[in-house]
């Protein structure tokens, strides 16, 4: 059976934009490589009526509704009495949740007030899901054709929440075994590689193969659904490695986190170590290496180099050079590589330089214009880059750091280094 979600977040400060809703995005992931269709994401602030009219509205459209915030002890929670009222179900108190409560303030040495307690009121009949992340719990029931799933709303409650409680309770509402698997690309537009597939999806059926665009990247997730996992992944292998044939060297990783993360796998599968010079970047290259675990195993340091007199005396890209051709150039980032190389003592090192705007060009160059460069013991490459045609700086320092990592990725793989 083909289920539809909605999700229902509950939460004034939603609505006023103080915090952002990331718990919805969270699961609209995770029910995605469950093989469940989210067509609904709905925002509600913390009025009983109104709420009461989302859930009415969701009843009508859904056959899972999964609830987010509104669990917590204090008189403006009131996603579980909502959701009762509608389904026709009692609250009751349960005294393994309290328990679980009163030991959550023991453990962590703080004062229980009272209406901490009400968390423990859930509707009569439910699956209770257990937070070991926080004090209210979640849960889930079945009523009038309907399945509800309730969870916590901080993000350090709810990620943990759905991944080990109400994952497997979705899990069993479907039949058979969902598996999926997703190509990550890099140098391809989201427009051009949907083209290649467009007629293949549209006629797929099982395996399923959706297009996902990411900032300067792209996915492909393919999805198959059968009576045992080892059905589903004989299903999935021919399209995936299909994919992999068409995209060629493109496609930089199947089920890997990012293409910073491949590139440090294969720095320590070869023993080898990694430097930076970042201009415009201004050490987000580095950043997004040492947000990796274990990155210390490959990666030996980074120099931000924003002024000219620090690229010049740190990294010693020679006076001319700067002069002849400005900080914004292909020689300057090929110096800056070269430099960082030497004075770090790595086997390769990646330099970034360029105007990432917004506001302003240079003298000689649109915002944009970038150039990433790579030093290795075999020899330096330049690669120029245009990203201007939407110049927000954020994006355009992003999309850099990648070209750097691919770059890097090229190298290690025994790539040519592209365009």
């Amino acid at each position: 059976m083909s289920h539809t979600v909605e999700i229902l977040s509950v939460g004034t400060e939603l609505l006023l934009g103080n915090i952002a809703n990331t718990d919805a995005q969270m699961l609209s992931q995770g029910l995605s490589e469950l093989g469940l269709n989210v067509f609904w994401h709905t925002v509600v602030g913390d009025n009983p009526q109104r709420a009461r009219d989302a859930v009415a509205l969701a009843k009508k459209r859904a056959d899972i509704i999964i609830t987010t915030g509104g669990l917590g002890p204090t008189c403006d929670d009131l996603t579980k009495n909502v959701l009762a009222e509608a389904f026709g179900k009692k609250l009751v108190f349960d005294e393994g949740s309290a328990q679980r409560i009163r030991s959550y303030f023991q453990r962590t040495g703080r004062p229980m007030t009272g209406n901490n307690l009400q968390q423990a009121m859930l509707p009569e009949g439910c699956t209770i899901l257990e937070n070991d992340w926080g004090t209210a719990p979640g849960c889930a029931f079945e009523a009038e054709g309907v399945h509800v799933v309730m969870l916590p709303g901080p993000p350090s409650e709810c990620r943990p929440m759905f991944h080990y409680r109400a994952k497997p309770y979705l899990l069993a509402l479907s039949e058979g075994v969902i598996a999926s698997h997703t190509i990550k690309l890099f140098g391809i537009g989201e427009s051009t590689m949907e083209a290649q597939l467009r007629d293949q999806m549209n006629a797929m059926a099982n395996p399923t193969l959706a297009p996902y665009a990411k900032e300067g990247e792209c996915e492909l997730r393919v999805t198959a659904k059968a009576s045992a996992e080892e059905e589903a992944q004989a299903l999935l292998r021919p399209t995936v490695e299909q994919v992999k044939k068409l995209f060629g060297d493109k496609v930089y990783g199947v089920d890997v986190p990012s293409l910073e993360y491949v590139v440090l796998e294969g720095l320590k599968a070869q023993g080898l170590t990694l430097g930076t010079a970042e201009s415009c970047t201004g050490g987000l290259i580095a950043k997004r290496l040492t947000d990796i675990p274990g990155s210390s195993a490959a990666f030996k340091g980074g120099i931000v180099s924003y002024a000219n007199e620090i690229k010049e005396g740190v990294l010693g890209v020679p006076a001319p050079v700067l002069e002849q051709y400005g900080a914004v150039s292909g020689e300057v980032a090929a110096a800056m590589a070269e430099g960082a190389r030497k004075v770090l003592g790595c086997d390769i090192a990646l330099s970034s330089t360029g105007v990432a705007g917004p506001d302003k060009d240079d003298r000689e160059n649109q915002v944009g214009t970038m150039f990433v460069a790579i030093a290795t013991p075999k020899g330096t490459h330049v690669r120029p880059l245009h990203l201007g045609n939407r110049p927000m700086r954020e994006r355009l320092r992003t999309q850099t750091a990648s070209h750097a990592f691919d770059l890097a990725r090229r190298y290690l793989t025994g790539l040519d280094y592209g365009t």
